[in-house]
């Protein structure tokens, strides 16, 4: 898909830089030819304009030159009588023989057109009728053809440099535009095949224990309380995990906050901590609080709770026998500063710039004895982020694991 992907991005950048180019050299030709036709318009307009036999005006050395008011192009001219009869030919500085100046003068006089191009000669002519008679002028096209054709040539080379040009930075442009496209798309269907595959570990137990209810149909539930209870545990442990993706999927579809209102932070973290005392216990680790009172914060109360609650949790699990857990919440000129730090066996660094991944669990003993499906802290990531907040993560031998949620 994102291969794909790639190369209509390429495609539509490339089109779209063609015709631009394309417009731009097509407004260069016209205009450069429009040009170039004037600069014959006027050699001629001034070959008419001279009398006959006059001598053309000489180029001074020096002199600045208009090349629209004073062309050095070919041209020569003729008068003729009302009968079309040549009566005179100014050839000024062009060798042609009189019957080709015959020839194209009456082909000029049979289209009965002003102005006109005789392609085969490669001729221009223009016909006026002066006090002197009707003069025509004929001016050389060569040095149209050749200026036009040096055009197209520059044009085509530029073209092509410029689309080869534009074709490489597409194609970086195309990589680093797609970049996020492409990890998000890795990690959704990493997300599909954790969620499959947590999902199939509970309904393979559920199967399992229904099938030695269904092989032992005489007995009485009783009696088959066990499979009864491993198949509510496991059913407990999937609803757990569907909720979670729930949470997850509606944040991705919706990507807002939910409704906020103006709430108590202080006390929504110690109704939090509060139940995990007598979990702390049972696990001899001690939990210190410095929690300012009274600080107020806009947000979904439920959902703050839900952090405090995957936080503290967290801590718990992986303070270590006899170890402590420090909680705060105090008021910095930022904002409001949720720290939870815990003893035990830190993070190792490879592991930290993943820990805010879905599903990611380090392949550590600690992870396989506390179990869980590695959802919890990249739910309470998204949590912070519904609520404009920043979190972070430090963990090292001396000082331990350190959460950080600035609001």
């Amino acid at each position: 898909m994102i291969p794909k992907l790639k190369r209509k991005f390429v495609l539509i950048n490339m089109s779209l830089v063609s015709v631009v180019l394309i417009i731009v050299f097509v407004c260069i030709g016209l205009f450069s030819y429009e040009e170039v036709k004037q600069e014959s318009m006027f050699a001629m307009e001034k070959a008419i304009g001279r009398q006959m036999n006059m001598e053309p005006p000489k180029m001074e050395i020096g002199r600045k030159v208009d090349s629209r008011r004073d062309p050095f192009i070919p041209v020569f001219s003729v008068l003729v009588d009302e009968n079309g009869v040549v009566i005179s030919i100014s050839k000024e500085n062009v060798s042609v023989t009189d019957e080709f100046v015959k020839e194209v003068t009456i082909a000029a006089l049979d289209s009965g057109q002003e102005v006109g191009v005789f392609w085969d000669s490669q001729l221009r002519y223009l016909v006026r009728v002066t006090p002197e008679g009707t003069k025509i002028a004929f001016a050389d096209m060569n040095r149209e053809l050749e200026r036009m054709t040096n055009l197209f040539s520059t044009m085509s080379l530029v073209g092509l440099g410029a689309l080869g040009a534009f074709f490489l930075v597409s194609l970086y442009l195309a990589k680093w535009a797609l970049k996020p496209v492409d990890e998000a798309w890795e990690k959704q269907k990493r997300f599909v095949a954790d969620a499959s595959h947590e999902l199939k570990t509970p309904l393979t137990v559920i199967l399992a224990n229904t099938g030695i209810l269904l092989s032992h149909k005489e007995e009485t539930i009783k009696a088959q309380s066990k499979w009864v209870e491993y198949t509510q545990a496991e059913a407990n442990r999937m609803k757990k995990l569907v909720d979670d993706l729930l949470f997850l999927a509606k944040y991705d579809s919706e990507h807002k906050p939910s409704l906020q209102s103006e709430i108590n932070i202080s006390d929504v973290l110690w109704s939090t901590i509060l139940p995990f005392e007598s979990v702390a216990f049972e696990s001899g680790v001690e939990i210190e609080t410095d929690i300012a009172s009274d600080l107020n914060l806009a947000g979904n109360e439920g959902q703050l709770r839900q952090l405090g609650v995957i936080l503290i949790d967290n801590a718990c699990k992986y303070a270590g026998k006899g170890g402590r857990i420090k909680v705060s919440l105090k008021k910095q000129p930022e904002g409001i500063l949720l720290k939870i730090n815990n003893t035990g066996v830190p993070i190792s660094e490879e592991h930290l710039a993943h820990i805010f991944d879905r599903f990611y669990r380090a392949e550590s003993a600690r992870t396989r004895e506390t179990g869980g499906y590695g959802l919890g802290l990249a739910i309470a990531s998204t949590i912070v982020e519904t609520h404009n907040g920043k979190i972070s993560v430090s963990s090292n031998e001396k000082d331990g694991t350190t959460f950080q949620v600035l609001f």
